[in-house]
């Protein structure tokens, strides 16, 4: 479990004075793609990004101002070294990190698709070392009263296997005894885990977390709610077996919606043609976070999150390279909120 080099050192040049605001746990990959919108099979060579839903979301949040961590376990090699040098180069502190000599880093392979071709995702990330990250690994110091306000998971960590499952579950638990509130997004992927199986292992944490997040064919899929229904009784459906806590759905070209118990709120859109669609939903996770840490509020909050996802459809890659400068002007100055997830 040693640092890697000197990975310990730069963290702690760009280590986050005082408390979190947000810890994050989750995989990170690399992910390869080919150029333009070649095939797979046609490519010469491959752009390398780095990508992971928890660490894209980790990365907005830390652009926006918030003091965030984000843990996870890597191989101690070229690649795992690359993984965290990207994150923390945001200002994220990686020093929590689990460094091993053993497992791999995960990889992903994105073909970009244009209609009619969809684009198309292979993993290649079995036997990663997140997925053999084991609880009592966990860098247990940090989940102490007052060093964090929340803690933000995904459902893909559920996913990917048993240990990742108790890791996750352990973590969330740590957190509550510390006194942290605890953000999910669902994050469903068909390629990791089938819809009912799915729904088995997220149950508990998404009726239990203070804020969930997830699309709306999540929803339908995990919870097998008829797809006919309004978009109106899907949520009281999700506000109903979450007892009423606050709760976001996006409905792809149509916006999204935030609901608590005491009022329920609507934003439309417009359809986009994203430069760089992947990681638009951690984006979205992350605008609605930085604007709830400073106020509880939904209209606000959801307007933040638009804001944000917009944003990262205009930049390629999987983090979300935004800044709050930025943000602010969308959302005081665009009624058009543009929103596909």
């Amino acid at each position: 479990m040693g640092a890697s080099e000197n990975e310990n050192e730069a963290a702690n040049q760009l280590k986050v004075q005082g408390d979190y605001d947000v810890v994050t746990i989750g995989e990170t990959m690399l992910r390869l793609t080919p150029d333009a919108f070649l095939r797979l099979e046609q490519a010469e060579s491959l752009q390398v990004h780095v990508g992971g839903s928890e660490s894209n979301t980790a990365v907005g949040l830390a652009r926006l101002g918030k003091r965030v961590a984000w843990i996870s376990r890597l191989t101690d090699n070229h690649l795992g070294r690359r993984i965290a040098r990207a994150i923390t180069a945001h200002g994220v502190d990686t020093q929590h990190v689990v460094w091993t000599d053993q497992d791999r880093v995960g990889l992903y392979f994105l073909e970009t698709g244009s209609p009619p071709r969809s684009s198309h995702v292979i993993y290649d990330r079995a036997n990663s070392a997140f997925s053999r990250f084991i609880a009592s690994e966990l860098p247990a110091g940090i989940f102490s009263v007052g060093s964090s306000r929340w803690l933000h998971v995904t459902g893909i960590s559920l996913w990917l296997s048993e240990c990742a499952r108790d890791l996750i579950g352990t973590a969330v638990q740590l957190a509550r005894e510390a006194g942290w509130q605890v953000s999910f997004d669902v994050n469903h992927r068909t390629l990791l885990c089938s819809a009912s199986a799915a729904q088995v292992y997220c149950q508990s944490l998404f009726e239990t977390a203070d804020l969930v997040f997830l699309p709306r064919r999540d929803a339908v899929n995990l919870w097998s709610l008829d797809n006919r229904q309004s978009d109106e009784s899907v949520m009281n459906r999700l506000m109903s077996m979450r007892a009423g806590k606050p709760t976001v759905m996006t409905l792809g070209e149509r916006g999204a919606m935030a609901s608590d118990s005491t009022h329920s709120i609507r934003k439309a859109c417009e359809p986009v043609e994203p430069v760089g669609r992947l990681g638009g939903g951690d984006a979205f996770s992350a605008g609605f976070l930085s604007a709830w840490l400073d106020k509880p509020d939904l209209d606000r909050s959801l307007s933040w999150a638009i804001a944000t996802a917009r944003l990262k459809y205009s930049i390629p890659g999987d983090l979300p390279l935004i800044n709050r400068v930025e943000v602010e002007r969308l959302v005081g100055g665009n009624q058009n909120e543009t929103l596909v997830r």
